[in-house]
């Protein structure tokens, strides 16, 4: 069956062809590895696995190559190593901010069903593939030193702004930020720049200015063709970065290597708010996925790492997502039903007989039309709770190949979901209390309540009466 993807550089959807079927290639922009990734970092993460997984599925897993790279060189990082370790070298002070949250990042991901990378480069072991790369650029006349620093010269790129849509005119009358004064144009963008005092510092290209870093732009492209090529198939990230990362990494990889294309599709995420307004730390609402996934006294987790990811698969790749509880309430339930429906036919996590539904892969061939792949699910959960096996087997097939976790989804804690002695347990207990209650009886009230919290029972009373939960 076809593949279609939509390219955001063409805007439309076109069938994918491969550059070399036995080396399929795509490229994904990585973390910034300063502090807790946030949910909204989790979703390209989690967009690029599910395409990752598919493309493993139709063309063989020896023959996808799957970049995603780890930006350690950036003023954020500076900045949070000297706030932590203001008494340490700030060199050092850097490498153990970022060593640390890249084991976070990468505990965090692969806590959420992610697979890893094929590759997964650094950016401070490729400075010599980013020198190479300006060096290329300045021989051209695309790029030029300026007090120390190398800029890229976009008006040396006739078609720069095709990405964004944007012409360069266009792009100038927007910009509200103060134009270094080295610049030759308001447009011109960093390639490497000098180094602070105690900030890392490597020599710079071709020893023609000050000893210093690379620009962030630059990484990728250098990290992109030392893995993938000048040309590859496909690069990835959320559509914050389609203007200006993407678009200059295309000006910096086609101009260095005089080709019509730095990949043949461009796919991004949309954008992801919380409870209907943008995240943000000064707004109290920014989530990180270590906040998620973090358990209670209980030694259960906050929100199941199933729920999360079919939370964030539900919603199409190139939609805004708004992460709410009501979504994650939703998503707990789902998994519930359809462990409901499976587990009577005790088919086994991972098993290497279950096959994964063609309906499931034709929805994700369309562009990853995850919700019609889910909408598939919810008619094989149907059928198997009406006693069919194939289907459970099908759902139990399309649940791991979706990376939902399976194996944990008979936890004591969600066990009480089916547990009907359980139920009728604290409903009994609840019954008590409200009699108890009725008589001002409180103590026992009270004791009842503490009671169900020691099963990790949480009670909301309201003018209707008393409702109950897991604990989260």
């Amino acid at each position: 069956m076809d593949l279609k993807l939509y390219d955001t550089l063409t805007r439309e959807k076109r069938v994918f062809v491969p550059l070399d079927p036995s080396n399929v290639r795509m490229y994904v922009c990585g973390p910034t590895v300063y502090d807790f990734a946030h949910i909204g970092n989790a979703r390209p993460v989690i967009v690029f696995d599910v395409l990752f997984r598919l493309l493993r599925h139709l063309y063989g897993a020896a023959h996808v190559t799957y970049v995603r790279n780890i930006t350690d060189v950036d003023d954020k990082i500076n900045a949070r190593a000297a706030e932590e370790y203001p008494d340490l070298p700030l060199n050092e002070a850097i490498r153990k901010v970022t060593e640390k949250t890249d084991k976070q990042f990468h505990d965090d991901v692969a806590a959420l069903g992610c697979l890893p990378p094929t590759v997964e480069p650094r950016a401070t072991e490729h400075i010599a593939e980013m020198k190479a790369l300006i060096e290329r650029l300045i021989a051209s006349g695309n790029a030029y030193v300026a007090d120390s620093n190398v800029l890229f010269s976009v008006r040396s790129m006739p078609d720069y702004g095709k990405l964004a849509k944007r012409s360069l005119d266009e792009m100038i009358a927007g910009a509200r930020v103060e134009v270094a004064p080295y610049k030759r144009d308001p447009m011109d963008f960093i390639l490497w720049k000098p180094s602070k005092p105690g900030e890392p510092a490597w020599p710079s290209p071709a020893g023609i200015a000050a000893p210093g870093r690379p620009g962030w732009h630059i990484e990728c492209s250098a990290m992109s063709w030392k893995y993938l090529g000048e040309t590859f198939d496909i690069h990835g990230g959320g559509i914050d970065l389609v203007f200006p990362h993407h678009e200059d990494e295309i000006a910096q990889s086609r101009c260095a290597f005089h080709t019509p294309l730095m990949a043949n599709f461009w796919m991004h995420n949309g954008f992801l708010q919380v409870e209907g307004e943008k995240m943000a730390k000064s707004l109290g609402n920014f989530v990180t996925i270590h906040e998620l996934l973090a358990t209670d006294k209980f030694g259960a987790m906050r929100w199941d790492r199933a729920v999360l990811r079919l939370a964030m698969i539900k919603t199409h790749y190139r939609q805004p997502i708004d992460w709410t509880v009501r979504a994650l309430e939703e998503s707990k339930a789902i998994i519930h039903s359809w462990a409901d429906a499976i587990q009577p036919h005790i088919v086994e996590p991972y098993d290497r007989s279950l096959s994964v539904p063609n309906l499931l892969i034709e929805a994700l061939c369309d562009d990853l039309n995850t919700p019609l792949a889910l909408a598939e699910m919810h008619k094989m959960a149907h059928a198997a709770r009406d006693g069919d096996e194939t289907s459970a087997r099908l759902l139990a097939g399309a649940a791991d190949f979706f990376g939902l976790h399976r194996s944990a989804w008979d936890s004591k804690l969600d066990q009480h979901i089916f547990d009907s002695a359980f139920n009728s347990r604290v409903d009994d207990l609840i019954a008590a209390r409200n009699q108890f209650r009725k008589a001002r009886n409180f103590a026992e009230s009270d004791r009842i309540r503490d009671e169900l919290a020691k099963l990790g029972v949480v009670l909301h009373d309201n003018k209707d009466g008393t409702t109950w939960e897991i604990a989260r």
